[in-house]
């Protein structure tokens, strides 16, 4: 999935020459804890933070502090047909929780780990309901594909399938399925020498 499927289009920016108090008054209003600075014609000069404008205001108040002197220069960013999976992995290694999307140094859009997390969701299929079996293969191609055959063979649909971060020799792959009682699929797959991994209590 790109970025440009998930992106807030058009988001609301604030000029550089902006007050401080005009930002925070602009996030509150929106709902929104981020806002990319730009110039005219959209250009990205840097990217403030509700936080970092709330610490400001106050110095700001009492002394010659700007929106320019908070802002974060040369903020992390990513294009538009860049994938979602970089946009993951700048949030999760940076821990920021929104960056520009910016493309020819415009900004045409914005991320934040709440899209990301939708989409993850969306993927996974968690809020349509259904059933859920993870088990745990080898490295083997053939031993994936043998999974997915087990299951089809038991009338199991599968929605959405998952992995987990390899864990020594062995992967564990979520397979979300239509509702259905797994008894059958489970012993199948028990049978063929797959493991069935259950939640302790």
């Amino acid at each position: 999935m790109k970025i440009k499927s998930l992106m807030i289009t058009s988001p609301v920016t604030v000029s550089e020459n902006a007050s401080i108090q005009r930002a925070i008054e602009l996030m509150k209003e929106k709902g929104f804890r981020h806002l990319p600075v730009v110039s005219k014609g959209k250009k990205l000069k840097g990217f403030v933070t509700l936080s970092g404008l709330k610490q400001g205001l106050i110095p700001a108040m009492i002394g010659d502090l700007t929106l320019s002197d908070l802002m974060i220069l040369d903020p992390i960013t990513v294009a538009p047909d860049d994938d979602l999976e970089t946009a993951a992995r700048l949030i999760y290694e940076h821990k920021i929780s929104g960056m520009p999307v910016v493309k020819n140094d415009k900004v045409v859009g914005i991320i934040t780990e709440s899209d990301i997390l939708r989409a993850f969701i969306d993927m996974m299929g968690i809020l349509t309901g259904g059933s859920r079996l993870d088990v745990a293969v080898g490295d083997q191609p053939e031993a994936f594909n043998q999974v997915v055959e087990i299951i089809r063979n038991q009338d199991g649909e599968i929605i959405n399938i998952g992995m987990t971060a390899q864990q020594s020799s062995r992967r564990v792959y979520t397979f979300r399925l239509s509702t259905m009682k797994t008894a059958a699929i489970e012993k199948a797959l028990t049978k063929a020498g797959f493991q069935i991994l259950k939640d302790k209590d």
